[in-house]
């Protein structure tokens, strides 16, 4: 049990640092030489049955986010759903709603936003959501929010921003908390807040909450989210029409994305390059110089 606890926490801090590519393949060694083993094994009399199901639906889970990262869509549903069958088996509640929340997030990215909402509300449920800690209700909150806002309903999807904000602010150091929650902080909330903001249309708003999240992030432990983020504020200052600013961010997201291998990573860097495309030769120099340097880096993302 202590051994997939710690390996969990391993490939969480791997996936945050350097991206699912890197965590995803070890991580699916382990579980299948370890993990497996152990699960079946388990009697269902024991008294860790629960312990042993939940620790192993984190770390399945774990896998599938860095599946999610690596851009391997089908895996990582599939790892998912094995998570939330695991979580349910060990009747932890919490750590369903943690799992429907990344499902959620999944569908986002994916432009699926129908699907999205039901399972961001299904992670917001009142059993799943109660059972949580405050730091989880916020992430939770938040993902929500996002999806309330591609439904078209700015009412409710505000009222969710608020509320996690709230959530994050209850958070206390005395509070037990999952592993899995950890990167969970200031930053991150003003990185999904200002998603949720771009969708409703509030650009300055998006800006300044990406802003925040830049200047708030401890960059070295996070170094494949902190560039993920400068790569969607730059896309908001381009939408600004402060195409020098926007350059400016999208190359500190280009060195933030050395020793990183995460397919959102490289989402981003094919944003920036159909930008720059349609930019260049209008006389940006800054918009020239990066295409330059764009063309440079093509290919050598791993």
């Amino acid at each position: 049990m202590e051994t997939i606890h710690e390996a969990t926490e391993f490939f969480q801090h791997l996936d945050q640092r350097r991206g699912g590519g890197y965590a995803m393949q070890t991580a699916t060694t382990f579980l299948t030489e370890e993990v497996a083993p152990a699960l079946k094994r388990a009697s269902s009399s024991n008294a860790l049955h629960s312990d042993l199901f939940s620790a192993a639906g984190e770390l399945v889970y774990v896998v599938g986010w860095s599946s999610f990262d690596a851009n391997h869509h089908a895996p990582a549903q599939e790892y998912f759903q094995l998570a939330l069958t695991l979580a349910t088996e060990a009747g932890n509640r919490a750590l369903e709603g943690h799992i429907l929340r990344a499902m959620a997030h999944q569908a986002l990215d994916l432009n699926q936003y129908h699907q999205a909402a039901e399972l961001a509300e299904a992670s917001v449920h009142p059993d799943r959501y109660s059972a949580a800690t405050p730091r989880e209700r916020a992430l939770l909150g938040v993902v929500h929010a996002r999806t309330l806002a591609h439904s078209g309903d700015p009412t409710r999807s505000s009222q969710a921003l608020l509320r996690a904000e709230d959530d994050l602010a209850a958070a206390t150091s005395v509070d037990e908390e999952p592993q899995r929650v950890w990167f969970f902080q200031e930053a991150s909330l003003a990185h999904e807040t200002a998603r949720t903001l771009h969708v409703l249309g509030d650009l300055e708003g998006a800006q300044e909450q990406f802003h925040r999240s830049v200047l708030t992030r401890h960059t070295r432990p996070f170094g494949r989210t902190h560039a993920v983020t400068l790569g969607y504020l730059g896309e908001v200052q381009a939408q600004q029409g402060d195409i020098d600013k926007a350059c400016a961010t999208w190359t500190q997201a280009l060195e933030a994305m050395h020793g990183v291998r995460s397919g959102r990573a490289r989402n981003t860097v094919t944003n920036m390059r159909r930008v720059v495309h349609e930019l260049r030769g209008r006389g940006t120099r800054a918009a020239d110089d990066l295409y330059e340097r764009l063309a440079l880096t093509s290919g050598a993302l791993p």
